[in-house]
């Protein structure tokens, strides 16, 4: 018989966390999970599924213009905040159930409480001490406010999704996912927005040609961008008054700061336990997802790797596969996917030019932009651009991106060639679906200079 009470307790209960206890508890393992809040985490409650259909909601009033040109004539239509946060909240709380029915399903024990972590085999939950052998964070992460004055009086993209009523005018400081995909929401919805950014284009990680190509679609579509310039205070009052860097004060009825997250790891007693943590808080980890202490680990946003959903499940499936079925499996970071719901969305997989430069490897680009069929009797000024990133030595493909309409439908499909090695040569070899905007990958021919 076990000295502990269970053999892995997981704190955190959003993607990842669940994922490796479900996993874990398949294996045979006692399994317990803390969750303070939400079940489901940050994608579920205040990230990627609101996040989307608030984006679909977003992306109706230029469907509804754009259906005038293919012959309908809608009615005026109108748009309502409240319905759209009453549904949202809805579906939210049918996923909510939807975890806490997998989790029992599973044989693992619920706590709806806060946990921290006495010592590497001691959790308190609830004010209560329970023992494991194995103790797994998974508290993700939460939006970091810049130190300025007034930062108080704005909000982040946690309360986005549940403002009272929605803004006439937002202005919205950052430049990467959130920012991005929050600015196309609100100006899809018909609010006046500015986007600020320090940086001189957007999505700094991302390969170049998207952030500069997303600004100029973001901008034809009715986004004002200011870049080089960052916020310095936020001035209370009805409107706001929210200066920047140069002096310019911009009147607003919100202020969105999207300035990004840090791991959701302070207060957890870690250090306490001897855990080494980064200066953001984030877990430092082995490639088996073990920390300092060899019966803690942590995954997800909690070690700052990379802060995706899909990846914090992966992660989780390595640390319970690896603790309780004695398996060698491991988690490869090259290659994976990714899209953000801007409008119009950006989808990419594998090494950006500039990276692959960076590593010493002599690159062809293939680049084409266009207007899409749909638009040709729309008469909108959107274009497409997709590019390739190929190895000259080996003609391996190591980049596709890509600025458009389902960028990320796209993508996926081709993150599994890029998994499987494939070369331009089998892109220019495999027979495009016509006519589509997915076709021109494989039509590209001529690299540019």
């Amino acid at each position: 018989m076990s000295r502990y009470d269970y053999d892995l307790i997981t704190i955190g209960a959003g993607s990842g966390g669940v994922r490796a206890a479900r996993w874990a508890a398949g294996f045979g393992a006692r399994v317990a999970i803390a969750e303070e809040r939400y079940l489901g985490g940050t994608c579920v409650n205040v990230g990627c599924i609101p996040k989307k259909l608030f984006s679909y909601a977003a992306h109706f009033r230029e469907d509804f213009e754009d259906a005038m040109s293919y012959g309908w004539r809608p009615d005026a239509p109108a748009f309502d905040w409240e319905t759209l946060i009453a549904n949202k909240d809805r579906e939210i709380a049918r996923l909510n159930g939807v975890y806490e029915k997998l989790l029992k399903g599973s044989g693992v024990a619920l706590f709806r409480a806060r946990a921290t972590v006495v010592d590497p085999h001691t959790v308190e939950i609830g004010g209560k001490r329970y023992t494991a052998a194995h103790i797994l964070i998974a508290t993700g992460g939460w939006p970091v406010k810049p130190p300025i004055p007034g930062a108080e009086l704005g909000f982040t993209s946690n309360e986005a999704f549940h403002l009272t009523q929605l803004p006439r005018r937002v202005v919205i400081i950052g430049g990467g996912y959130v920012a991005v995909e929050f600015a196309s929401i609100f100006n899809g919805l018909g609010v006046e927005t500015t986007l600020v950014y320090r940086g001189e284009r957007l999505l700094k990680s991302f390969d170049a040609d998207l952030g500069r190509f997303l600004g100029e679609q973001m901008t034809n579509k009715g986004v004002r961008i200011l870049y080089g310039r960052n916020i310095v205070e936020i001035g209370n009052g009805t409107p706001l008054a929210t200066t920047l860097t140069d002096g310019t004060v911009l009147e607003t009825d919100g202020v969105m700061l999207a300035t990004g997250r840090a791991p959701n790891t302070r207060g957890l007693g870690l250090e306490n336990a001897g855990v080494k943590l980064a200066e953001n808080g984030a877990v430092i980890v082995d490639a088996n997802f073990q920390a300092s202490v060899p019966s803690i680990h942590a995954i997800g946003d909690a070690i700052d790797r990379m802060l995706l959903t899909p990846v914090a499940l992966a992660e989780g499936m390595v640390v319970a596969d690896r603790l309780f079925n004695q398996s060698g499996r491991t988690l490869e970071y090259e290659n994976i996917p990714t899209t953000i719901f801007s409008h119009p969305n950006v989808g990419t997989v594998g090494l950006s030019e500039a990276e692959a430069r960076r590593r010493g490897l002599s690159v062809a680009i293939y680049r084409t932009s266009f207007t899409p069929l749909k638009h040709t009797l729309t008469g909108r000024a959107e274009k497409v651009l997709m590019k390739l990133v190929v190895d000259e030595a080996s003609e391996r493909v190591l980049g596709v991106h890509m600025v458009g309409p389902e960028a990320g439908e796209i993508i996926q499909g081709f993150a599994v060639a890029l998994k499987c090695g494939a070369t331009k040569r089998q892109f220019d070899a495999t027979i495009g679906i016509h006519p589509t905007t997915a076709e021109e990958f494989v039509t590209l021919r001529e690299a540019v200079a």
